[in-house]
This record gives C-alpha cells, sequence and structure tokens, in this order.
C-alpha cells in the first residue's frame, strides 16, 4: 500500500512544460462533458416539440425547468464533494448518474421501439415521455453536482508557488467549456436533421442525444485513466454549509433573546457571536451584503435563456437559406458563443479604455445594470421581428368559421357565387371566409349547400362531368408545416390513374378527379417523378423555401414527356418563410453585449467584495440567480397567457427594465469594500480579543476559587459545631 502512494505521489508530481500531467486529463474531460450538456440542449425544444408532440408553451415550461434544476443541483454537489466524498469520487460518481441520463435520453427518442404499426408515430408516446423525463433529471443532477468541482479540482492540482500555471490553466478550462458548447451547438442540429428509422425515415434525435451520451462516456473514462496521477485532497467540511448554521443560529438566538430587556446588537448577525467567532461572522455580513444584491439578478438569467426556447421556436418560422449553407433553427444559438469570444476582447481591450479615457467612472455595479438594459434592448428587437414574421403568416379561421378557396378545372371562366361573393373563376381563386354552411351556384346552374367544419381551410375543385358542373371538396392544413418543411399535395386531372414520388417519399396511387395526402418536403430543390398507368414517366423540378403548402395540379392535357413541367400548374395555399434568420442576429448580439457585460463583471465584482473563503459561497448563490431565472420563466410563461408571442416579449422586456431601476438604486447606496483590509484588521484584534478572554477567564477563576474556599470554611464551621 505505501508503494502504491509512492507510485501515485510520483505520478502527480510528473508535469509537462511546468503543468502537472493530470490537468490535461481535466481540461479534455470538461470539453467533452461540455459538448455533451450544449449538445444536447441545443436540440431540446426541438425535440419537444416535434417528437414528444408538445405546444411551444408546454415545451418551453419544461426546457426551463430542466435548466433550472441543472443550476439548483450544484449546491448539493459541492455539499456532498467538500463534506463526504471529496471532488474525485463525486466527479467519478455523478459523471455516470450523468451518462446514464444522457443514454436514457438517446433511448427514448428511438421511434421504433414502440413503433408497433410501423406508421412512423410512437404507438406508446407515455413510454418515450417517463424515459425522456428520468434522462432529464438524471442529466440535470449529473451536469449540476459536477460542475462546481471540476474546475476546483483542477485548481487543487497545483501547488503554491504555480500561480501563473494556474491562472493559465482556468483560461484554458473556460476556452474548452466555449469550443465544447460552440461545437456541439453546431453539430448536433446537423445530426438531427439528418433521415433515421428501422420502419419510416425520421428526424434523427436518436443520433442527436447518442453523439452526447458517447461524448459523456469519453469524458467519463478520459476522467477515470488519469485517476493516478491527481492530487487529491480529503473533504474538510463545507463552507456553504457552515454559513447556513451561523445564519440559522444567529437567527434562533435573537428568537429565544426577543424581550426588551435584553440589549439590542448592531447587526441581526452578531447574536451568533455565542458559538463562532467575530471573524466568521464578519466574512458572513460581507458575502449577504453581496447575496442582497444578487435579489434582482435572475430577472436577466429569464431573459438570457430564452435563447434556447422561445428564440430557437422563433427561428423555425423563418428563412434559414444564407445561400453557401442552410442554417437549422437550432444551430442559429451558435452566435451567442461566437459573438462571445469577438465582444469580451473588444470590450477589454476598446470599449473599456475609451470609457476610462472619457473619465467616466464606470463601476462594477454600473457595468451590471448596463447589462440588463442591453437585455432588456434585445428582447425589444425580438419583438420587432415577431411582429414582421405574423404579419406574414397565415390569417387561419376561428372555430365559428370556415375559409375555402376554389379551382376551376373547366377549360373556360365560371360564374360562380358562394355565400356573399360572387366571381369569375378562371383558374384559382385565393382563400375567402365564410359561415359554417353557405350557398353555392355555379354559373346558371342549381344552387348546392355547403356545410364545412368550423376553423378548417378547404379546396373546393370545380370539374365537368357528363356536361354537367359539379364540387369535390378537400381539407387542407391550417397550421405552418412544422421544422421548416414544405406540404406538398397534388390534384390529379388525369383520365388514369398516376403514382408520383419525390425523393424516397411517395404520394401514392392517386386516382383521377382526386387529391393526394400530404408529403413534407424539404427546402431545396425537389425533384418529383410522374408515372401513369402505361408505364410512361415525367419529371417536375421545383425549388422551395421553409414553411410553405402548395398544391400542384396535373391537368387532363399534360404530356409525357422527360419535363413536364411546363403543363403543372401550382396554387400557394401557405406563403413560405419571409423573414430570414439574419434578423435574429441583433438581438442575439444585444443579449451578447449584456452577457458579456453582466455576467463577466457580475463573477469579478463578487470575487472583489467576498472574503477569500466565501468564494464558493457566491459562486452557488451566482448559481441559484440563473435557476431562479429559469423559474421566472415558467411564471410568466404559464401565468402571462398572451396571445400573441411579441406581447410576451415586451412583457419579458419591461420587467427587466423596472428590474434595472431598482438594482440600480439598491447599487446607488451600496459601499465598496475591501475584505483583505477588513480580515486582516480581524487578525490584528485576535491577540487584544484573546487577551479579554485570557483576563476573563482569571477573574472567573478567582471568583471561583473565592467562592470555593468559603463553601470549605462554612462546612468546615458546620462539622465543628456537631461534634461539639
Amino acid at each position: 500500500e505505501e508503494d502504491g502512494q509512492k507510485k501515485e505521489c510520483k505520478l502527480w508530481k510528473v508535469t509537462i512544460f511546468g503543468y502537472p500531467l493530470s490537468i490535461f486529463f481535466i481540461v479534455v474531460n470538461e470539453f467533452c462533458e461540455r459538448f455533451s450538456y450544449y449538445g444536447m440542449r441545443a436540440v431540446l425544444v426541438l425535440y419537444f416539440k416535434y417528437f414528444l408532440k408538445w405546444d411551444d408553451d408546454f415545451s418551453t415550461t419544461i426546457y426551463h425547468t430542466f435548466v433550472a434544476l441543472c443550476y439548483l443541483s450544484p449546491i448539493l454537489g459541492a455539499i456532498i464533494a467538500d463534506s463526504w466524498l471529496g471532488k474525485f469520487k463525486t466527479i467519478v460518481y455523478l459523471s455516470i448518474v450523468y451518462t446514464a441520463g444522457q443514454v436514457i435520453m438517446a433511448v427514448g427518442a428511438i421511434n421504433d421501439i414502440t413503433d408497433g404499426n410501423k406508421d412512423g408515430t410512437p404507438d406508446n408516446m407515455t413510454f418515450h415521455i417517463a424515459l425522456s423525463m428520468v434522462g432529464l433529471l438524471l442529466i440535470a443532477l449529473g451536469t449540476g453536482g459536477i460542475k462546481p468541482c471540476v474546475a476546483a479540482f483542477g485548481g487543487d492540482q497545483f501547488n503554491d508557488d504555480q500561480e501563473k500555471q494556474r491562472s493559465t490553466f482556468f483560461s484554458i478550462f473556460y476556452l474548452s467549456i466555449n469550443a465544447g458548447s460552440l461545437l456541439s451547438t453546431i453539430i448536433t442540429p446537423i445530426l438531427r436533421a439528418q433521415k433515421c428509422g428501422i420502419h419510416t425515415q425520421q428526424q434523427c434525435y436518436p443520433l442527436a442525444f447518442g453523439v452526447p451520451a458517447a461524448l459523456m462516456v469519453v469524458s467519463l473514462i478520459v476522467f477515470i485513466v488519469g485517476s493516478g496521477m491527481y492530487n487529491k485532497t480529503a473533504p474538510s467540511g463545507n463552507i456553504m454549509v457552515k454559513v447556513c448554521k451561523c445564519i440559522f443560529f444567529a437567527i434562533m438566538n435573537r428568537f429565544h433573546n426577543r424581550s426588551s430587556q435584553i440589549p439590542k446588537r448592531e447587526h441581526w448577525l452578531d447574536w451568533a457571536e455565542e458559538k463562532y467567532d467575530k471573524l466568521l461572522i464578519a466574512q458572513v455580513k460581507m458575502v449577504l451584503k453581496v447575496l442582497f444584491l444578487y435579489i434582482p439578478l435572475p430577472m436577466f438569467w429569464a431573459l438570457f435563456d430564452q435563447q434556447g426556447s422561445r428564440w430557437t421556436l422563433q427561428a423555425t418560422t423563418m428563412d434559414g437559406n444564407f445561400g453557401l449553407m442552410v442554417i437549422q433553427p437550432d444551430q442559429m444559438q451558435t452566435v451567442n458563443p461566437i459573438l462571445i469570444l469577438i465582444m469580451v476582447p473588444v470590450m477589454d481591450f476598446i470599449i473599456y479604455p475609451l470609457i476610462s479615457k472619457c473619465k467616466l467612472n464606470f463601476t462594477p455595479l454600473r457595468k451590471i445594470t448596463v447589462g440588463m438594459f442591453l437585455a432588456g434592448l434585445a428582447f425589444v428587437a425580438a419583438a420587432l421581428v415577431q411582429l414582421q414574421i405574423d404579419a406574414t403568416l397565415p390569417d387561419f379561421p376561428s372555430s365559428t368559421e370556415q375559409q375555402a378557396k376554389f379551382i376551376n378545372m373547366v377549360n373556360r371562366p365560371i360564374n360562380i357565387t358562394a355565400g356573399k361573393y360572387a366571381f369569375q373563376l378562371q383558374g384559382n381563386k385565393e382563400y375567402n371566409r365564410y359561415d359554417l354552411s353557405f350557398d353555392l351556384t355555379i354559373d346558371s346552374g342549381s344552387t348546392e349547400t355547403i356545410r364545412l367544419p368550423g376553423g378548417t381551410r378547404n379546396t373546393i375543385v370545380i370539374v365537368e362531368e357528363a356536361d354537367r358542373m359539379t364540387n369535390i371538396k378537400f381539407g387542407d392544413i391550417v397550421a405552418k408545416p412544422e421544422e421548416g418543411a414544405n406540404a406538398i399535395r397534388f390534384f390529379n386531372g388525369f383520365g388514369m390513374t398516376l403514382n408520383i414520388t419525390v425523393g424516397e417519399e411517395g404520394f401514392g396511387n392517386i386516382v383521377s378527379k382526386n387529391m393526394s395526402t400530404y408529403v413534407d418536403v424539404p427546402q431545396g430543390t425537389a425533384k418529383f417523378v410522374i408515372k401513369n398507368a402505361a408505364g410512361s414517366t415525367c419529371v417536375f423540378k421545383r425549388e422551395f423555401g421553409f414553411g410553405s403548402s402548395y398544391t400542384f395540379i396535373i391537368p387532363p392535357n399534360v404530356t409525357f414527356e422527360e419535363n413536364c413541367e411546363p403543363h403543372i400548374k401550382e396554387v400557394e395555399d401557405i406563403k413560405a418563410n419571409s423573414i430570414h434568420m439574419a434578423w435574429q442576429i441583433p438581438q442575439y448580439f444585444l443579449m451578447t453585449s449584456g452577457e458579456v457585460v453582466f455576467s463577466v463583471t457580475g463573477l469579478e465584482f463578487s470575487y472583489s467584495q467576498a472574503p477569500s473563503n466565501m468564494k464558493a459561497v457566491l459562486q452557488a448563490g451566482w448559481l441559484l440567480t440563473v435557476a431562479v431565472g429559469n423559474i421566472i420563466v415558467l411564471i410568466v410563461a404559464e401565468a402571462a397567457t398572451l396571445p400573441d408571442q411579441w406581447a410576451e416579449y415586451v412583457l419579458f422586456a419591461a420587467l427587466l427594465v423596472l428590474v434595472c431601476i431598482i438594482f440600480a438604486i439598491m447599487a446607488y447606496f451600496y459601499t465598496y469594500i475591501d475584505p483583505v483590509k477588513i480580515e486582516a484588521d480581524f487578525a490584528n484584534l485576535e491577540p487584544e480579543d484573546e487577551k479579554k478572554k485570557n483576563l476573563e477567564m482569571t477573574k472567573k477563576d478567582m471568583v471561583e476559587n473565592h467562592d470555593e474556599k468559603k463553601r470549605r470554611s462554612s462546612n468546615e464551621g458546620k462539622i465543628v459545631q456537631t461534634n461539639f
């Protein structure tokens, strides 16, 4: 055992370029773990919406619940590491939990598991939801639990004389975080967009979750491989627990001594003096002073974390074609880490020095205020973009009405009277609103009452049969196609059955004077192959954008040549997304600028205002503000129930501006302190306190000895009297 300890000690001392070899395992571990977390999170809200079939609001709610748990569990992880297991074992055990969660998520996303009838839709959605929720819970416990341990464990690998190397390590460590985040938010949406499946080809969520799961396995293996090289410090007790006990004792002691006759103390924490030393109490006072300033901060995170939920959902209704590349909605989140890499040096080397030259006192608290204001502006920008998107969306019918459009398949113009509308129909007519039943007259023929369900869109095709005009009714889609796809269908006006395919998808056999089902066709150039009963084929090509719907009409006179495109007529049912995703860049720019000013400055301010042994408490408090911010999103999203998304964006912006004003007032009255000086003052006072304590103890002993002598002499007197 002694030889093993010596060997481990030698391995720990192995260095490369002056750095402990062990830190390279820690950096690789962190890169893989962050890739795993951000990769899974990038596609999560779309998984909720398109695979689990949840609506936007419920998807947002569950997403932010998960993020809140991820930022609540670090407190638990820190307590476990510092009080019981130590950092190394905590990282290993919780990484196993984390990996299990990622694997369960990947398995839960395989629709073929419960797709008994092989129609592409899971037959038991409850099973998939249950697996997904268990997986997310384990991931939240794992990623949150190891979050406060990994960076601190890396710092433990350095000696006291390696301050420069330790500082460089933390820079490399945070670079690995951003690198993992950036790469994963680019790669996993691409994996999600692939088609995979045993029975039917679907969006490949199992691959999008499976690759992060594999990276988490690699992360765990790499970390364990370096086990013999680590400096593993034993758990020495958690300072957060000590702080909480001190605060609790002060409150209870004050409650027990609430009588008006008992003298008041300068600060309520001074009631802990009976059990805790004055230095600890002073340190807790400094921490609580900073934590009080944290109270308004969750509102910033409430807006910031909606980049992965509301903003991603907003991107699904936009045009992602950037010419050289097509951006997936969930890939727009990569704008944030890219801008961070640009904005941090810009702020540090250009903006802040310019402000300093202008002799403006841009204090940390003022920077935080500006960061909050910029986040509010980002949501105003998001609201403006949403208004533009809403203007391009179809006006779908309410439940008390329906919409109908007419298509003329007769070789001459016809006169139509439909309800209150009268018009001449040459080719096709745009949608009109009608009551649930209306009278239809074609040319001078007899009047027919048309009855259609409320809240529906319909296409009424006019055909001629045996010199008589008749109408055929077909139901249309009443929502934008999902995931930016294009809903395409064909009407067969040809005299025989046709079979149409596009890629691996088929429209089936379409009989004469009938409509095919809708098939989702992705953005880009689609090649339709039309085949008649005689075996003749023709090809029809069409370029599509995002989110449109078309009905293509095959006329009676179509000729089956190599290219039948000139003969095919198109009817646009829903316009393609016309607002470009690039319009989201201003809101991402404002939000990232706010993050750089707010988050970096906030951590710097907190560390400068806290005692050296209380950094972990402030780190826990900072992470807690992120968790509370996500809980605020849940409350507002569920309670507000605003009909328009732009109004919700404005509401969040207004709330943040209000909180920003409150924080500015709090910051105005805040007095900056020097914790090092205060601790040094207490250290100088300690000898005097010890002298006073010793003097008091001496006096107390003298009094007790005097009382003891009196008792003895009294007892002796009593004994003498008894003898007489």
